[in-house]
């Protein structure tokens, strides 16, 4: 299986660098020298947000949610974390990033230490029967008749997607042969279907009392409410309709004793010109009678425009949050790759740490 290796120089405390998967020769000073800068990388502290061992990644839709939770992913094994990036819904965007061929709704090595796995809620049920009751949990796993009447069940598809994550991030797997992961990122809906994702655990649980199903609700949603274990992030653009569900997020996790422990707004366009350029921009677009010079002044003067909205944004979603949140750049890019989201991560890595250093200061 081909590897993924990052390839960002990193400098040595002796000014010197090496880049992670180039080639070297063993008993080198250079060699030396890279396991030194290697053990250094890992020594450095893991930001507070990946000493949970669950974490929730949502958003409004079409905000990049999926690309910022293997970003997350990918910083996560950086620091030596086995992770893994849980998709529901059967989507498999992670692994169809990477290349990456492997069986459906199996887990995935996507680069070291960083796997990902599609859950499907028929295929988390199959499973949860045949490790529960063996062959004849099997037999029920296979029944259509079944299969239809618990898929139909409302809420049950919810219930046994966030039964299988619950699993993924146990150290004593229920799964055979099964090895546990330090980190399980989920990949979960669309702000509205995120929170009841969430809910659903405690739901069941109240509404069963008794049985499998209570237990199994209980310790889902004990998990969930425990704030050393679980954490919740919520992706948005600067823009009005993501920063309102942003919002509108916070407010109903709340409702339930649930806190957002970040924001992570992506796609920001670069301040590349203030409003003096734009005053030159405007009169030098006046002035011009080049079609093509006259295209690109206008493309500058609607880059500055759009920047302009998105600080607006970002301003109010500060001050709606009373709180500072991580932002990610928009990458100039035809499709995000491998590539691209290591980028990301080393952004995340630097905004993280300063998140973290001015809630503490705070």
């Amino acid at each position: 299986m081909r590897r993924f290796t990052h390839r960002a120089s990193i400098r040595t405390p002796d000014g010197n660098s090496f880049r992670r998967g180039a080639a070297r020769s063993p008993g080198t000073e250079r060699a030396r020298r890279d396991r030194a800068a290697r053990r250094q990388l890992f020594s450095t502290p893991v930001p507070e947000l990946l000493n949970r061992r669950l974490i929730f990644v949502t958003g409004k839709g079409g905000v990049g949610k999926s690309t910022v939770a293997v970003a997350l992913g990918l910083l996560a094994a950086r620091r030596g974390l086995r992770t893994i990036v849980a998709e529901l819904a059967s989507q498999d965007r992670a692994q169809r990033t990477f290349d990456q061929p492997g069986e459906h709704y199996a887990e995935v090595e996507l680069a070291e230490r960083l796997f990902t796995i599609s859950i499907d809620p028929q295929h988390a049920m199959e499973e949860y029967l045949r490790v529960k009751t063996g062959p004849v949990g099997h037999a029920l796993g296979s029944s259509k008749l079944f299969g239809a009447f618990a898929m139909a069940t409302p809420g049950m598809r919810e219930l046994l997607s966030v039964g299988k994550v619950w699993e993924l991030a146990q150290l004593q797997r229920r799964t055979g042969g099964a090895a546990p992961y330090d980190l399980v990122i989920v990949d979960a809906p669309a702000t509205g279907h995120g929170v009841g994702l969430l809910r659903t655990p405690r739901t069941f649980a109240e509404i069963a009392r008794v049985g499998p199903i209570a237990r199994q609700g209980r310790a889902i949603a004990n998990t969930i409410a425990d704030r050393a274990f679980t954490a919740v992030i919520a992706v948005s653009t600067a823009a009005e309709m993501p920063v309102n569900e942003t919002l509108v997020l916070r407010d109903s996790l709340s409702d339930d004793d649930l806190p957002l422990d970040t924001v992570i707004v992506n796609a920001l366009y670069p301040e590349r010109f203030s409003a003096a350029d734009s005053v030159k921009l405007r009169a030098a677009l006046e002035r011009s009678e080049s079609a093509t010079i006259s295209a690109a002044l206008g493309a500058a003067l609607s880059e500055r425009a759009r920047t302009q909205t998105q600080q607006l944004q970002l301003a109010r979603l500060r001050e709606g949050l009373a709180t500072d949140v991580v932002t990610l750049p928009y990458l100039f890019s035809e499709q995000i790759g491998p590539a691209e989201l290591e980028l990301l991560a080393d952004v995340l890595e630097q905004g993280l740490a300063r998140h973290e250093a001015l809630a503490v200061s705070g």
